[in-house]
């Protein structure tokens, strides 16, 4: 299984992240990469191999900026390429996605996208993600709209974790049969699929339902229902990490 990880914060995110993807190397994995957003940019480092021997090729730590997102892939759709590895970009490279799980209608959502002009740099089902919410926030001018009605058109499962440069202060996430957790910490905000990705940091968390999505700032979570849109309630519990 990939493992996933986002963190919006009062910190330097990238250091946070590595910690959290290392602490989920047992899920195993083949690849992996990292972005963050600052000052209108999205800054992306990714490979081929252990986290250890990228990171020493590529330094994921000189990554700046307080939000960002990680990701060990474990190759399903696509070869074990760097192309392949997540973060996954829109065409304009304001939106990056990091997706556990499968989208089982990505074929045919590929080739509508790609007959309005997208171009896809890799092989992976995931890549349709951040292409279509771009394609919904052209109508929407809203991230939050636009992750959501792009959801309602995929089939399959997926935890998801969402970041712009056009809506910089957010980080949307979103559940269907893939776990996905939030953790509210001192620090900040985080998004993971596993407790032990952030335990570092707090054991106040909320788990996701299915057919939820949360908008996370750097100190508090919205949460929704995906098909309705309306506002449900979640409160974080303490949990033993141990």
């Amino acid at each position: 299984m990939c493992g996933i990880i986002g963190f919006n914060g009062f910190t330097r995110a990238s250091p946070v992240l590595l910690e959290g993807i290392i602490n989920l190397e047992y899920r195993g994995y083949d690849s992996v990469g990292m972005a963050t957003v600052d000052n209108g940019v999205i800054s992306v480092k990714k490979g081929v191999g252990k986290i250890a021997d990228v990171h020493a090729r590529i330094n994921f730590d000189s990554l700046k900026g307080a939000m960002g997102v990680s990701h060990s892939r474990w190759a399903t759709h696509g070869g074990v390429t760097e192309a392949n590895c997540h973060p996954h970009f829109s065409s304009d490279q304001k939106i990056a996605v990091v997706h556990n799980g499968i989208i089982e209608n990505y074929a045919e959502v590929k080739k509508s996208l790609e007959k309005k002009g997208r171009k896809f740099r890799s092989q992976t089902d995931t890549e349709v993600i951040p292409m279509l919410i771009e394609e919904e926030f052209k109508r929407t001018k809203d991230l939050q709209k636009a992750v959501r009605s792009a959801l309602l058109q995929l089939r399959g499962s997926y935890a998801i974790i969402v970041v712009s440069t056009l809506e910089p202060g957010k980080m949307i996430v979103a559940r269907q049969d893939s776990p996905l957790l939030i953790g509210y910490a001192q620090d900040g905000m985080f998004a993971a699929s596993d407790v032990t990705a952030f335990s570092k940091y707090t054991n106040k968390v909320v788990f996701l339902k299915d057919g939820q999505l949360a908008v996370l700032y750097k100190d508090k979570a919205d949460f929704f229902d995906l098909k309705s849109g309306k506002p449900v309630i979640e409160t974080p519990k303490k949990i033993d990490v141990n």
